[in-house]
């Protein structure tokens, strides 16, 4: 096969090929930035948008239910266990219900913001290993509960690490 050889050009093989590949890098855009948008706008690293999706929905969860005054499963939701009733024990060292119950109960002296009836997560940052959350109760723009989530073991917890939700 010699240069005068070449086969011809073939414009609808050509314009099919372009097609395809535009639709295809189109169609990976798009979904980038709906899984950006559903794991709720995060300002981080595309493969810790999970744990975004995962902590947002455990601590939502988690509020729903002590706005509902469901401590029960809001500690299951706390501990990522629905089943905790059946055995307490291998909570007894840690956090337990009892303490749980001082800490997010509506009429309890420890509790700061009293009934909870509204939450807003304003901030989300992933820190080392695990999502910390900047969490607005009942509207208060002064005081702000900082939460963490463990991807690993799906828990929440108190976060000693406060994050800047600005003035």
């Amino acid at each position: 096969m010699t240069l005068l050889d070449a086969p011809s050009f073939n414009e609808a093989r050509e314009r099919r090929k372009r097609f395809i590949i535009v639709g295809a890098i189109s169609t990976f855009v798009v979904l980038v930035i709906a899984f950006w948008i559903v794991a709720g706008w995060p300002v981080d690293w595309p493969w810790n948008w999970w744990t975004h999706m995962q902590g947002r929905a455990a601590a939502n969860t988690f509020f729903t239910d002590i706005e509902k005054n469901d401590l029960s499963d809001a500690y299951g939701v706390w501990v990522h266990d629905s089943n905790w009733q059946q055995h307490r024990e291998k909570f007894g060292n840690g956090y337990t219900f009892d303490r749980f119950q001082e800490d997010w109960s509506p009429n309890s002296s420890q509790n700061e913001y009293g009934a909870i009836k509204s939450h807003d997560i304003v901030a989300a940052r992933m820190a080392g290993n695990v999502l910390l959350m900047g969490i607005r109760l009942n509207s208060l723009k002064s005081k702000a509960i900082f939460l963490n989530y463990d991807p690993h073991s799906h828990e929440l917890g108190f976060s000693p690490v406060e994050l800047y939700l600005g003035p």
